[in-house]
């Protein structure tokens, strides 16, 4: 087995500032546009607990994720990490999974973008404008990131400024009109809304996992990506307890809000406000996608790299040294996966595959240790042990909380992967 990923053609073209822009502009992703609502509907006021809880577990994630990123320079994230750790076939699962949720997610996200594009022009909801729009978005997005890591990468930067100071705008305008009566705290919610208001935050503070991916363009790798993990997640976890604090202060009826920081910006600033914020959601999704179509294709490419898939994936454009052909391809799918995806379910689904990801990525940390056929940790956590295992330990029960319905396409998914991998192994010459 390749220990190490192989010397690259791809340019590393992502400084820190941008890489840490890259990680928050996957983070303030769709979720939080919708899940205040979502949330409070399922825990009430103790929605702010379960932001406290998830935080929490993520951090602990993320610490995993800072040390185990430490050791590793090229392109693949979670698909590098536990190829290294578990070997090829758990590495190809990893993988391909991801990249599948990836596809999932970008389908999801391009839906929401419509939705609130809408409410300026209804007949976008519908027919041909609704998939010339879907068209053009993804036309667009591929066009940017065939030409060159580095633009992408700045409009990147440019959509997570715009997404912090709207937003934060947001949460801290709406600070002045919360009302100190709504947080009164009703009896303990039950164990299986909570521990659900949890899964659905994972996904919300979700983003560092996509971020890793496209290491091998990134500046001194070993010690950026740890750093802007840490720096992003910290960002993020108080921007998004602010527009919880916002809304719960801020809307009655946030149970029943469809746009609950529209319906929310409404109450304390006017229609103008609702316009502003519909407007936000769609910079804010814009950028999500954006993000995901960077780092979606690096995931074929690490793959065909390490010849678990076609090495024709692997190739570099001459000119612009970007995965164009992995580009391609991922693109093509999520066009077609947008026409025709649905939102809510893709991102439940998207969450649990994330989930056994994460949980390897953690259970990596301590086999990575007993290794000496890897570079050492740039990083180390303090007790990493004991926080790995912690980490794999809440990993697990939130995947127990995911449906039968969920957890047998995961597992449908990863069987057609097993096949894949099979075949290529097949094709691949003796040695």
């Amino acid at each position: 087995m390749t220990i190490l990923s192989k010397p690259s053609t791809l340019l590393r073209g992502i400084s820190r500032l941008d890489f840490i822009a890259l990680i928050i502009n996957i983070t303030i992703g769709a979720g939080i546009l919708g899940l205040p609502a979502k949330l409070y509907a399922l825990t009430g006021t103790w929605s702010l607990v379960a932001y406290g809880v998830s935080a929490a577990v993520v951090t602990l994630i993320i610490l995993c994720f800072a040390e185990v990123s430490s050791r590793f320079s090229g392109t693949g994230g979670p698909y590098l990490y536990a190829r290294v750790a578990f070997g090829p076939l758990v590495g190809f699962e990893v993988g391909w999974l991801f990249w599948l949720s990836r596809l999932a997610a970008f389908a999801s996200i391009c839906n929401l973008f419509v939705s609130y594009a809408a409410l300026f022009r209804p007949q976008l909801a519908g027919g041909w404008e609704r998939g010339a729009l879907i068209t053009g978005l993804v036309l667009g997005l591929t066009m940017l990131n065939y030409a060159g890591v580095q633009r992408s990468a700045r409009v990147n930067t440019a959509f997570t400024v715009s997404k912090l100071l709207a937003i934060g705008l947001f949460a801290a305008g709406g600070l002045f009109f919360v009302d100190p009566a709504a947080f009164a705290f009703p009896p303990l919610p039950a164990y299986a809304p909570f521990s659900q208001a949890v899964l659905l935050l994972i996904f919300t503070f979700s983003g560092f996992d996509v971020a890793a991916i496209p290491a091998g363009e990134v500046q001194r790798p070993q010690r950026t990506v740890p750093a802007a993990l840490l720096v992003a997640i910290g960002t993020v976890a108080v921007l998004f307890m602010a527009v919880q604090i916002v809304c719960v202060g801020t809307l009655p009826q946030l149970a029943r809000s469809e746009r609950p920081l529209a319906d929310a910006a409404r109450q304390f600033v006017g229609p103008a406000g609702a316009g502003l914020i519909t407007v936000v959601a769609l910079v804010t999704a814009l950028g999500t996608l954006q993000a995901l179509m960077l780092t979606g294709p690096r995931l074929l490419f690490a793959m065909a790299e390490q010849e678990q898939l076609p090495g024709w994936l692997a190739a570099t454009h001459p000119r612009f040294r970007t995965p164009y052909r992995a580009i391609l391809l991922t693109a093509a799918l999520q066009w077609v996966l947008a026409l025709t995806g649905t939102f809510l379910y893709a991102l439940t689904l998207s969450t649990l595959i994330r989930l056994a990801y994460f949980a390897l990525t953690c259970a990596a940390l301590p086999v990575l240790r007993r290794r000496t056929d890897v570079p050492a940790a740039q990083f180390r956590v303090a007790g990493g042990r004991l926080v790995a295992g912690l980490a794999v330990l809440l990993c697990l029960w939130l995947l127990s909380n995911g449906s039968s319905r969920e957890v047998r396409d995961v597992l449908l998914a990863a069987g057609l992967g097993l096949l894949i991998f099979l075949g290529m192994q097949r094709r691949r010459p003796p040695r």
